[in-house]
């Protein structure tokens, strides 16, 4: 009874159009009420609201997020495009191709989906006019591709899954996201290659190799930024959250003295939209932590693994059950509530059959990353709707086939655990 009034409420309160904190905090009260009088109901939910985020790696997000915001507002998209588009933009389609690198670069240094679609998608939209691509294809494109900058880091989804996994190594999900984002990637220039085909696109002239080397040199200090970061987390230098004060103050000296496009006076605003980011995601994670503490009093993760087993004995079948219910969760709901509430219930699953936590990881957030593009609570999609001005229901038939390649790679990634796993047992991060 007290699951049904638990998820029963908590979709209600969605419908209502209560936001998804509180909905999530509200259908824990009622269903603790099932069980545990009002007072201690009221302490437990407290204390699991302070203790959830009363944790080190979760400084990392707000780091994450304010050098995302320097680094949007400080000129080093432009020059990621401009490097991307020196580099293969000469080729057939090229221009959609160096929207999807452009996405993938900015993504790796950001570590934020909204941020890239924001950035890339603002500078990429009128180029692409200009070349004859339709905007609804670009909007689409954008959106899906800017998805990557949560599967290859840093990424403030793998650390909140990190904290909600209850250990893993955020450096080894970190390593182990490379390979899945580029495969995303790969597959997201195949589909926009097929669109080309169709399409009458204009082909830009080759570059020289002067203009290719200038533009080289102007993103190079923007390209350094994933080396030191990723680099010092790898060679032990520094935390993951340390990272993210690197990350920082990298940004901010980039963008201030060497590019020089971002002044000291825009700093208090940057750290406002940073603190209101950050606030947002910090009550998701406490609301969600005290939601997966009454999934875990109530037995529910096993209850899911005995269901499960009913279903089939066969491991592949079992994933294939766990991805078609995430893809479908992702569509529904934001990206931080559902690895808070559903990492508990479907990793000692994938445990279970022998999967590393670092693969159900990166498979989760490949997975849930999809929703980010699907409506109706596609967040990324309705960023990318707003920027390009182009409406959302012209976007689905464009979205198609990017859907088709980032559920092909999702495939790939679940049922081959060397696109995971292998760097980080290269580097030594993962037995």
């Amino acid at each position: 009874m007290t699951e049904f009034v638990l998820f029963f409420s908590f979709f209600i309160f969605l419908i209502l159009g209560i936001p998804i904190a509180i909905s999530i905090g509200l259908a824990t009260l009622l269903a603790m009420l099932m069980s545990i009088d009002f007072l201690p109901t009221v302490t437990t939910i407290a204390q699991r609201l302070a203790g959830g985020i009363n944790s080190f790696a979760l400084l990392a997000i707000p780091l994450f997020m304010l050098s995302g915001l320097i680094m949007g507002r400080g000129g080093i998209a432009q020059r990621l495009i401009h490097f991307s588009r020196s580099l293969i933009g000469a080729l057939p389609g090229g221009l959609a191709f160096v929207n999807v690198l452009a996405c993938v670069l900015f993504g790796s240094i950001s570590g934020s989906a909204i941020a890239s679609t924001t950035a890339i998608g603002s500078v990429m939209a009128p180029a692409m006019d200009e070349d004859n691509y339709e905007r609804e294809f670009t909007a689409a494109l954008t959106a899906s591709a800017s998805t990557t900058g949560l599967i290859i880091p840093p990424s403030n989804a793998l650390i909140v899954f990190a904290l909600a996994s209850g250990g893993v190594s955020i450096s080894a999900l970190f390593v182990a996201g490379y390979m899945p984002g580029l495969l995303v990637a790969l597959g997201l220039i195949l589909a926009s290659w097929m669109y080309v085909r169709r399409h009458p696109i204009k082909v830009a002239g080759r570059t020289s190799l002067g203009t290719l080397f200038h533009a080289l040199l102007a993103a190079l200090p923007s390209l350094a930024m994933i080396l030191i970061v990723i680099g010092g987390i790898i060679a032990g230098l520094f935390t993951a959250t340390e990272a993210g004060g690197v990350a920082v103050a990298y940004a901010l000296t980039l963008s201030t003295l060497v590019y020089r496009e971002l002044r000291i006076s825009e700093l208090p605003e940057l750290l406002l939209d940073a603190a209101k980011t950050t606030a947002t995601v910090m009550i998701l994670v406490g609301a969600s932590i005290a939601m997966s503490w009454l999934l875990a009093y109530q037995n529910i993760p096993t209850q899911v693994a005995i269901f499960l087993g009913s279903l089939s004995e066969n491991p592949l079948v079992i994933l294939l059950l766990i991805n078609v219910a995430l893809l479908i969760i992702g569509s529904f709901m934001d990206m931080t509530p559902a690895v808070m509430i559903f990492t508990p219930i479907f990793l000692p699953v994938a445990v279970e059959l022998g999967m590393s936590p670092v693969h159900f990881g990166i498979m989760m957030v490949l997975n849930l990353s999809i929703g980010l593009c699907t409506p109706p609570v596609g967040s990324v999609l309705f960023v990318s709707s707003a920027v390009m001005e182009t409406p959302l229901q012209k976007l689905i038939k464009p979205l198609m086939p990017m859907y088709f390649a980032m559920i092909s790679a999702l495939a790939v990634v679940t049922y081959f655990p060397a696109f995971s796993m292998a760097l980080p047992r290269l580097l030594g991060l993962t037995p």
